[in-house]
C-alpha cells in the first residue's frame, strides 16, 4: 500500500548536483549498478545454474547476455515510443492503482489466514 502512495509522487532530478562516477567512469558505474540491481534475479540464478552444469562458462554467460539483450532492447525502444505519447501522470496513476490492488489482495489473504 505504501508503494501505491509512493508511486504517485513524481521523481525529481537534483539540479546543479555534480555526480562523480569514480575511477572506472560511467561504464563501470552502470555495470556495477545493473549487477547489484539484478543480484538474485531469476535470470542471474539461471546463468549460475547453467554455468555449473556446462563446462564453457564463456558460452553460458555470452548466451544469457545475448538473450537478455534480445529481450530488453526492443522493450526499451517500444517504451521510448510510448513514453513520448503517454502522460506520466496516467502511468503513475495506473501503477499506483495496481500496487493498491495488490496490497488489498495481500491484506484479504492474510485476513483469511487468521
Amino acid at each position: 500500500m505504501g508503494m501505491a502512495i509512493w508511486t504517485l509522487v513524481p521523481d525529481s532530478l537534483d539540479e546543479g548536483v555534480v555526480r562523480t562516477h569514480g575511477a572506472g567512469g560511467i561504464f563501470t558505474t552502470t555495470l556495477l549498478t545493473f549487477f547489484m540491481a539484478e543480484m538474485g534475479d531469476k535470470t542471474q540464478l539461471a546463468t549460475v545454474v547453467l554455468a555449473a552444469r556446462y563446462e564453457s562458462l564463456w558460452l553460458v554467460v555470452t548466451g544469457t547476455t545475448l538473450g537478455m539483450l534480445i529481450a530488453d532492447v526492443p522493450a526499451v525502444f517500444v517504451g521510448k515510443k510510448f513514453a513520448q505519447k503517454i502522460s506520466m501522470h496516467w502511468v503513475r496513476a495506473l501503477a499506483a492503482t495496481l500496487f493498491a490492488l495488490m496490497g488489498v489482495a495481500v491484506l484479504v489473504k492474510i485476513e483469511r489466514l487468521l
